[in-house]
């Protein structure tokens, strides 16, 4: 085993990490919406006026901040009015971007906000830029959030909402550059400058607008919107997937891989640092007192579907592999919290690198949805400066990847260890302070390992022995784990 230094320096204050980057997304694709959230009040499955009571519990277990909806590219098709009024009044189509079914509209705009105010979390609506016109986000925003007389706000009520919602959280257009109208940076700053003059303030809400931004390393796209939009925006999205591959038509199994395409997958999602840097260096140059948030509204890892399944679906299996790849995403954007603000995982349940996945009355928590219960403490605490030793265990692959952050006198730490053969004992000091004492807790299996329905622990969450000695602690990484270590001054 090899020992290695850990230093943090509690007094060197960096920046707030936003809880808002613990957040998630849902799409109406696959069994997202319909079977993993939404399941209708005649279901003999628990729930809450239809709406699973499992799936509300794990939410509200890790602190959901904010969820988005309803897409992704379905967003750029959705018209809110269809979502709306008596249920077995409203219109059907055809979800052409996912599957190809039809999309029956009972859950919209009422029941995604009611289904918030049940977890407890900021709705986050993803604007129809692509096929739908200023009038018609204009009048949605009206709808929601206008506490005054007019034939919206009377429609509202009339349909069961008297009192408005608060809205904070407005995407206008989602991947404006692909499925959301494949448009160039110049055209959709002309398009957003329409749509965000008409989504106005109501009754005191106050949105948040969020410009669509780039896919991946489209610095270009960065340079037009901050050139051309920067005093109308309060942020600005990034897309950024993982895949094992590079090839989209070949992009690995969830569940068969060797260590090579392992590896492979750490450091296609390592590349989200260098986004994030390079992006914010971008974001700088024309805001350099950061107020302007870089919101990352879609990452995580994306595989080939699971076999028998519905391609349109993206049901994907979710392994120790997939924790590792969460985690290191986590610390990179609690590294870079004076840019990052927000952060929405793709997606919520069933669908891509689901937290939850879901088949008829039972629910699974998946490796990855414990590694955001295990960074909860990171939530609105202060980044502070920590260094750690590290090696690569792969070309260009580190084995560790690490943050840490201060609320009160307590100091968490949360790291990655990436490496499949290596284990590490951790030496860890506070500089000039003492730690006191310390706990841990730990998630750690073969790198294949995942929950199903047959066994739903097989990788949970466990204690962690911190020795506190002489002010400092030391602790283990074994082989493939996920660490939070709190310690206290």
């Amino acid at each position: 085993m090899k020992k290695i230094r850990l230093t943090v320096n509690p007094g060197d204050e960096k920046s707030l990490i936003h809880k808002e980057i613990y957040s998630n997304f849902s799409e109406h694709l696959g069994r997202c919406i319909y079977e993993g959230i939404y399941v209708g009040e005649n279901s003999d499955i628990p729930n809450i006026e239809g709406y699973r009571k499992d799936v509300i519990d794990f939410f509200k277990k890790i602190k959901l901040p904010i969820l988005r909806w309803p897409g992704g590219c379905f967003a750029d098709e959705y018209h809110w009015r269809d979502g709306i009024g008596e249920k077995s009044g409203r219109k059907k189509m055809i979800n052409t971007h996912w599957g190809g079914l039809v999309e029956d509209n009972s859950f919209g705009t009422h029941e995604f906000m009611r289904f918030c105010e049940l977890v407890g979390c900021e709705p986050y609506i993803s604007g129809n830029v692509g096929s739908g016109t200023v009038e018609e986000l204009s009048n949605w925003i009206e709808y929601m959030t206008f506490d005054g007389i007019s034939p919206l706000a009377n429609e509202r009520k009339k349909n069961g909402r008297e009192q408005p919602w608060k809205l904070k959280y407005l995407g206008i257009g989602n991947e404006s550059w692909g499925c959301g109208g494949c448009m160039t940076p110049e055209y959709y700053c002309g398009e957003y400058r329409k749509y965000a003059t008409y989504c106005r303030n109501y009754s005191g809400n106050e949105l948040f607008k969020i410009a669509c931004g780039p896919s991946a390393d489209d610095y270009h796209w960065m340079e037009v919107v901050m050139q051309n939009i920067r005093w109308m925006v309060n942020g600005i999205s990034l897309h950024y997937y993982t895949l094992p591959t590079n090839d989209w038509g070949h992009k690995g199994s969830a569940t068969e891989f060797d260590d090579k395409e392992y590896y492979d997958t750490i450091r296609n999602t390592l590349k989200m640092e260098e986004l994030v840097t390079r992006h914010g260096e971008i974001m700088n140059r024309f805001d350099p007192e950061k107020k302007i948030a870089l919101v990352v509204d879609e990452w995580g890892t994306w595989y080939d579907v699971e076999p028998g399944t519905n391609p349109g679906f993206l049901y994907q299996q979710n392994t120790m592999r997939d924790a590792i790849v969460a985690a290191v995403n986590l610390n990179i954007f609690n590294n870079h919290s004076d840019r990052v603000h927000i952060a929405n995982i793709a997606q919520a349940v069933n669908v891509l690198q689901a937290i939850l996945l879901t088949e008829g009355d039972k629910t699974v928590t998946t490796p990855t949805y414990h590694v955001f219960d295990m960074y909860t403490p990171h939530m609105d605490a202060t980044l502070v400066y920590s260094h750690m030793e590290n090696e690569d265990v792969a070309d260009g692959v580190p084995a560790l990847s690490y943050s840490a952050s201060k609320k009160d006198n307590e100091v968490t730490v949360t790291i990655s260890n990436c490496s499949l053969t290596e284990e590490y004992s951790v030496d860890t000091s506070f500089g000039f302070e003492k730690i006191t004492s310390g706990k841990g807790r730990i998630l750690t299996a073969e790198a294949h390992s995942y929950n199903n329905f047959e066994n739903p622990d097989r990788v949970t969450v466990k204690e962690l022995e911190v020795k506190v000695e002489n002010g400092k602690a030391v602790f283990t990484l074994p082989a493939c784990c996920v660490v939070t270590v709190t310690l206290t001054i």
